[in-house]
């Protein structure tokens, strides 16, 4: 999909606009989980995850390729909204999001705070994408999809950094919502000629790649009804599923009180807050507490956009 300097002018581009994200080695969570654990802090980029980084290279590329664009539309259930929306303004790019009914409502706020247009339609992600294709076709707008190259090779810039930045991992756990981001850690691993372990999560009540995975071809699910909406997928990426597949040591699968654990975790282990799906890597690897004894671990604490009153109900529990 792409090559070393390709990810590396990749990475000078997004530097450009914010720079690298940290990674740390916590010492209680390496408590809690019985190994050394490295946490890739993608909740300090300036929309709160990793998603910023597809986003800026995506507009990049459009804007030279397609110069005279009217506008861009995507479907989101948050984080990719509010990386185009923030990569289109400062590229003087147009963006619609359309997200489905009950969606955060913080995360909206935000989508509008940094210049997107809202449209609001279908019960889930996958009803909100067919829109957004249909809106792309009715208005002349670029359809911008949630997996895609440049998405993919501006989410690895995070995995180039950590990877560069970290002691030798011998394994990374990687949240799974359509697939960019576990995409971009196999291919920036392979490029670096590493044998770090890529090991995808996914919500149990979202399991489609997991099930994919185990059957090798994609699986579908009736539902996706998981709070970690970062997850929140019925419909694997055949293009993603191929690389997962190829590259990737396995997928877990945790259920919603072992994720709302992992975000109690984070804020007493870091004092950082974890939304759903960035959460759920550490989830995983505590549920992995055994095999992972006395390893170098990874974990991708992929965004922090979770909304209060969520925050309240599932993580507090009221």
């Amino acid at each position: 999909m792409f090559d070393l300097p390709a990810l590396e002018e990749a990475a000078r581009l997004v530097h450009r606009a914010f720079p690298p994200t940290p990674q740390h080695a916590w010492p209680l969570l390496a408590e809690r989980a019985g190994c050394e654990v490295w946490v890739k802090h993608e909740n300090h980029t300036p929309t709160g995850a990793f998603k910023l980084r597809g986003g800026l290279v995506y507009m990049d590329r459009l804007r030279r390729a397609r110069p005279g664009v009217r506008g861009v539309v995507s479907a989101t259930r948050g984080n990719h909204g509010q990386s185009l929306a923030w990569a289109g303004a400062r590229a003087g790019v147009p963006v619609t999001i359309v997200v489905p009914h009950g969606n955060s409502t913080e995360k909206n706020a935000a989508m509008r705070a940094f210049g997107a247009r809202l449209v609001e339609h279908g019960a889930d992600f996958d009803a909100a994408r067919e829109e957004a294709a249909r809106l792309a076709a009715a208005q002349g707008l670029e359809f911008a999809p949630s997996f895609a190259p440049e998405l993919v090779l501006g989410v690895a810039t995070y995995a180039l950094e950590l990877f560069r930045a970290a002691p030798p991992l011998d394994a990374l756990y990687v949240p799974i919502g359509l697939g960019s981001g576990i995409c971009g850690c196999i291919l920036a691993r392979d490029l670096l000629g590493l044998r770090t372990e890529i090991v995808g999560v996914q919500s149990a009540a979202a399991p489609a790649y997991a099930l994919s995975f185990a059957e090798g071809r994609v699986v579908t699910t009736p539902s996706a009804e998981t709070r970690a909406d970062g997850m929140a997928t019925r419909i694997p990426d055949p293009a993603a599923l191929e690389i997962i597949r190829a590259g990737a040591a396995r997928i877990v699968t945790v259920g919603e009180e072992a994720i709302a654990a992992a975000i109690r975790a984070y804020w007493q282990d870091t004092h950082n807050l974890a939304e759903g799906a960035g959460a759920a890597p550490l989830a995983a690897l505590l549920a992995e507490r055994g095999r992972m004894r006395g390893r170098r671990v990874g974990l991708v604490l992929s965004g922090g956009n979770i909304d209060l009153a969520l925050f309240q109900d599932w993580v507090l529990g009221g």
